[in-house]
């Protein structure tokens, strides 16, 4: 009795060609908007913490030498930027692993971590005249590292596969190569990886390189207020998340609706044919 199966079979048919189509990944352009914020907060508190690199962390070390061979004496932030950002990426594995551990995502409650760090840097020197070696600004700068302590480990826990946001080095060094493979490999399959890895490489370079230089600008401009452009970012990334989160929700809700029609289709036929 083929007419008692049609109406299924054609609710079936116009759920699958109706269905909402599947939309780009919301987080495609998240790598770029974090390395926005690496080059902006680098750049600011270089200039407004007395040469502390919140993002380049290793800079510090290259400071604190430099300090020391010349006879001056060694700043407190540069000496604690290393230990407090391994802490800091400790700590956030810590939080990951029970966030794993209980079935949930990691991506967005980091990036709020990352927006309250931020957030509480911009709080503790805006508008404020602080000593450099004084325990606010110290104690701001370490708020700054913590916040890119967070965006690293962010990048390799929930974006795997990413470019790192905040280490250019690296970035450069594969895209020249992989263009460099383009344009002398011999395996097409080659060429096409490299492609493919060196599109999703240049965005994060070009990032971190305007990022340093809006947020030199508005350090200029502005002072330590600039850190209001880093802190909005953040944001605007903790808000692509959640819009992520969303669609991902309405996606598996669409994919389910495309299912019912067919699982009913079947059990009618089922029925029918038990008859």
């Amino acid at each position: 009795m083929p007419n008692q199966t049609l109406p299924f079979e054609t609710l079936a048919l116009v759920a699958e060609r109706t269905s909402a189509p599947v939309h780009p990944d919301a987080l495609t352009r998240l790598p770029l908007v974090l390395s926005l914020i690496a080059g902006s907060v680098d750049a600011i508190s270089f200039l407004g913490l007395s040469g502390l690199f919140a993002a380049h962390i290793t800079g510090n070390l290259v400071v604190l030498t430099a300090h020391v061979a010349a006879g001056n004496p060694a700043r407190t932030a540069a000496i604690l930027a290393v230990p407090v950002f391994m802490t800091g990426l400790i700590l956030v594995r810590l939080l990951t692993a029970r966030l794993e551990a209980k079935g949930k995502g990691t991506l967005r409650p980091l990036l709020l971590l990352q927006f309250l760090f931020l957030a509480g840097f911009l709080c503790l020197t805006a508008g404020h005249q602080f000593d450099p070696e004084g325990a606010r600004a110290i104690l701001a700068g370490m708020l700054g590292i913590s916040a890119m302590a967070v965006q690293n480990a962010l990048v390799q826990v929930s974006l795997p596969g990413s470019p790192s946001t905040a280490v250019m080095t690296t970035n450069v060094t594969r895209f020249t190569m992989d263009v460099g493979d383009m344009l002398f490999g011999r395996s097409r399959a080659s060429k096409i990886d490299t492609r493919a890895r060196a599109m999703r490489t240049w965005p994060t370079i070009l990032g971190f390189a305007a990022g340093c230089a809006a947020g030199a600008f508005c350090e200029v401009k502005f002072g330590l207020w600039a850190l209001v452009l880093p802190v909005s970012l953040a944001l605007l990334a903790f808000l692509m998340s959640c819009f992520a989160d969303l669609h991902k929700t309405s996606s598996d809700a669409d994919e389910n609706m495309r299912a019912l029609p067919k699982q009913l289709s079947f059990f009618h036929m089922h029925i029918i044919d038990s008859k």
